[in-house]
């Protein structure tokens, strides 16, 4: 069964390409990273959390990127696969203007885990951090290209200079691969080849890393999440179990893949720039924006190998 290909549109009414000077006031350096990591994020083949700085992850990326194009493998930028990115250094910025949707999604985040059991959604605690997860970039990112500017407490209407992400393509996926060393969730097609790639958070501890195999038996966007006291030790003061409502900030993210192990899953998480840094309790977190992603690339069934 061939596999099928789905295309994100990625359209805001208010999104417009970024005037010349604008894109001028970017040092050349960022302009080229920023273009190869907005090339790698379009075609499905995550360079981290964009930020301009062409690093392992990008190289990575890079990697695998060039295997599912049957190009050279080095890991490496070079003119072959320039030309089948589409790697364009002209167009890597545009202009957003701030909607009140945008304000919509902010809301406070406590810090309790009974007080988030009272709240009805957790959203974004300021609009810096919605933006830079609306586009996938880091918010030193956003501040470095908009100098002068606030974008923590800016109004509806009001503009910012954001990366370029265009149309992002997701293909569907076989089966998916998670390096338990690398940190890193791949997505391969039925004949091996590599159509997607994701990095994640690992078990802190050995212990709970899994080994083996598992299959997907759920997918659920916009998740609850049961928080159960037995599995945060570190937590004193909870006893029972609490329902944490959904949102950008809930523990599990956006998504929430299930897997057939009991207590594993990959999920979104409420701190992309903090992803492979940390440890959690046994998932894997991924960006929100991946996790999303991820979840539209495999179905339920779709077999998970651990390698180590």
């Amino acid at each position: 069964m061939p596999r099928k290909a789905i295309t994100l549109l990625f359209v805001a009414a208010w999104l417009v390409f970024a005037p010349a000077g604008a894109a001028q006031t970017i040092p050349d350096s960022l302009r080229q990273g920023l273009s190869w990591q907005i090339a790698l994020e379009r075609a499905g083949f995550s360079p981290g959390v964009i930020d301009g700085k062409c690093a392992w992850k990008t190289g990575l990326a890079l990697h695998e990127f060039q295997l599912s194009r049957n190009l050279p493998v080095t890991g490496q930028p070079d003119d072959a696969t320039r030309a089948a990115l589409g790697v364009d250094p002209s167009n890597v910025l545009a202009m957003y203007c701030v909607q009140q949707s945008d304000l919509d999604k902010l809301g406070p985040v406590p810090k309790k885990w009974v007080d988030k059991a009272d709240m009805d959604y957790l959203g974004y605690p300021s609009l810096d951090e919605e933006l830079a997860e609306q586009f996938h970039c880091t918010r030193g990112l956003l501040a470095t290209l908009n100098p002068g500017k606030n974008v923590a407490h800016l109004a509806v209407g009001q503009s910012l200079v954001i990366p370029n992400l265009g149309n992002i393509s997701v293909t569907r996926g076989d089966k998916v691969e998670i390096s338990l060393s690398k940190k890193y969730v791949r997505v391969l097609s039925a004949d091996g080849r590599p159509v997607g790639l994701f990095f994640c958070s690992v078990a802190k501890h050995r212990e709970k890393l899994p080994s083996g195999t598992a299959r997907v038996v759920t997918i659920v966007n916009n998740p609850t999440y049961r928080f159960d006291p037995r599995m945060y030790p570190e937590v004193k003061s909870v006893h029972v179990k609490l329902l944490i409502p959904p949102g950008p900030r809930n523990p599990v993210g956006l998504c929430w893949i299930g897997l057939n192990k009991p207590g594993y899953g990959m999920h979104g998480t409420p701190n992309a720039e903090m992803i492979g840094k940390t440890g959690s309790h046994g998932c894997f977190r991924l960006a929100n924006w991946d996790a999303v992603r991820l979840g539209k690339m495999i179905r339920v069934g779709t077999p998970v190998v651990f390698l180590p």
